[in-house]
């Protein structure tokens, strides 16, 4: 298979957690990958590209689609799978929790998939998934999280709004909204407390996010959906 012929994925927050599982799993799928996050290093593998950077700065975003169409010829899916996630009472959030958690889930959000969905146009198809929060839709009294709400909740309504903007020039565009999954996020003298605000008393495995990345990428009339991965929190108590 040409580069030119084989499709090609970026995805963000790549050095580990759901990223890595996600860009393990777009591998297997025999796409390219270009991978995105701070610490990530390089890679040996001649069909996945590191881009080392902060995805809230636009250059970041612009090396790293440049990447995909310089090595691979094209982009076909996003991931965007970078977040920052501070639980804290709102009066208690300092200027720069707001100023990190704003720049990396909404201004990482805006530069990368503005210049990837320019460069899906003209390819003429394309692919987005960005990953939110279940605590969008179902807030927690335990869970204090409005920046996670105010910012997840912005690209929930987005992912709407960009899935139907696109609908008719073939770039799709979908969500993943996980519950607490077992990433190095969370310690595991917290996961017996994670456990119990799902419904079916377990956290999230990783592959259970990543299968739900995989179901959208190969359901061609999927799109504007948001896809609760949340063992039952969005459903109710």
């Amino acid at each position: 298979m040409s580069m030119q012929q084989q499709k090609t994925a970026l995805v963000t927050g790549a050095s580990q957690g759901i990223g890595a599982g996600v860009v393990e799993a777009y591998r297997k799928l025999g796409y390219a990958v270009v991978a995105v996050s701070r610490t990530i290093a390089p890679s040996t593998d001649p069909g996945l590209v590191t881009v080392q950077g902060d995805v809230a700065d636009r250059a970041t975003a612009e090396r790293a689609v440049a990447a995909a169409v310089e090595r691979f010829g094209r982009l076909d899916t996003l991931v965007n799978n970078a977040g920052i996630f501070v639980a804290k009472p709102f009066t208690g959030y300092t200027g720069d929790d707001y100023t990190a958690v704003r720049g990396v889930n909404l201004d990482g959000f805006f530069h990368i998939t503005q210049l990837a969905v320019a460069r899906m146009l003209q390819q003429g198809g394309g692919h987005v998934v960005t990953i939110t929060t279940s605590l969008v839709d179902n807030a927690d009294a335990r869970v204090p999280s409005v920046l996670a709400s105010l910012t997840k909740g912005g690209l929930q309504a987005a992912t709407k709004s960009l899935a139907i903007e696109y609908a008719t020039r073939g770039v799709r565009v979908n969500a993943v909204s996980p519950g607490s999954i077992k990433t190095p996020m969370h310690p595991e003298e917290t996961h017996e407390t994670l456990a119990a605000l799902h419904p079916v008393r377990r956290m999230g495995e990783l592959s259970d996010v990543v299968d739900a990345v995989l179901f959208l990428e190969n359901a061609p009339f999927v799109t504007g959906e948001i896809l609760h991965v949340d063992g039952g929190m969005s459903a109710g108590h």
